[in-house]
């Protein structure tokens, strides 16, 4: 009977951790789509409202963290739970790095409603962010789902973010020879557009996680890359 309330009350502290992670998802969630619709709409109060609620975000991190160790201190898992509780804790990590880029994307627009617009970028991006927001809502389905083939899907994807930036690289560059007066606004475009594929490449981390979680294993092949194009 002892040995039934330890296991009882292990699963209701974990459970209570994945809440956490999922709540953390919806902050990040929520932080990307805020942050790419005020690059869109030239929004600085919305910009400003993403930079603040990133406070939450790295609360959490720091919850899920502290609550993690206290697990492992105290109820002393056995190797499958252990393995959930060490995928939860770099998921959460992965997820905090994603915050902090909405965040960067959100610092610089405050900067670009003052500068020269490009035509067509803001738009661009925003299409980006986008498609790492619904790899993010899918990666965290298939954590609480434990779906291996979703999380595998969302490893396939990121590819066409990496595409996206290569699109992106190359008209910057073309507006930058065309005019200098958008070499500035350009080069902070650029980054968003940057910050924006390595929140995908956290997601495919987080996906990674998903994997080794059910499998005990990450997968074998390396994570599917479309060449990208970096300035010299």
């Amino acid at each position: 009977m002892p040995d039934q309330h330890i296991v009882s009350s292990f699963d209701r502290d974990l459970e209570g951790i994945q809440a956490h992670i999922m709540k953390m998802g919806g902050l990040v969630e929520a932080a990307i789509v805020d942050a790419s619709q005020a690059l869109l709409n030239q929004d600085e109060e919305l910009s400003a409202e993403v930079i603040k609620r990133d406070q939450a975000i790295d609360a959490l991190d720091t919850l899920i963290n502290e609550e993690c160790a206290n697990l492992i201190a105290l109820r002393a898992p056995a190797a499958l739970d252990l393995r959930v509780v060490l995928s939860v804790m770099k998921i959460s990590g992965n997820l905090e790095r994603i915050g902090d880029y909405a965040k960067n994307m959100a610092k610089r627009n405050a900067v670009l409603v003052h500068m020269t617009p490009i035509e067509g970028a803001r738009g661009a991006l925003q299409r980006m962010a986008r498609e790492v927001q619904l790899m993010l809502k899918d990666v965290l389905d298939a954590f609480i789902l434990r779906d291996v083939d979703k999380a595998h899907d969302v490893l396939e994807r990121d590819r066409d973010v990496d595409q996206m930036y290569n699109a992106l690289f190359r008209e910057f560059i073309t507006f930058m020879m065309e005019d200098p007066r958008h070499i500035t606004p350009c080069m902070h475009l650029h980054f968003i557009a940057k910050n924006t594929e390595r929140m995908g490449d956290h997601v495919t981390s987080v996906a990674e996680q998903v994997i080794y979680l059910v499998s005990g294993n990450l997968p074998e092949d390396s994570r599917p890359k479309a060449t990208r194009l970096e300035a010299e």
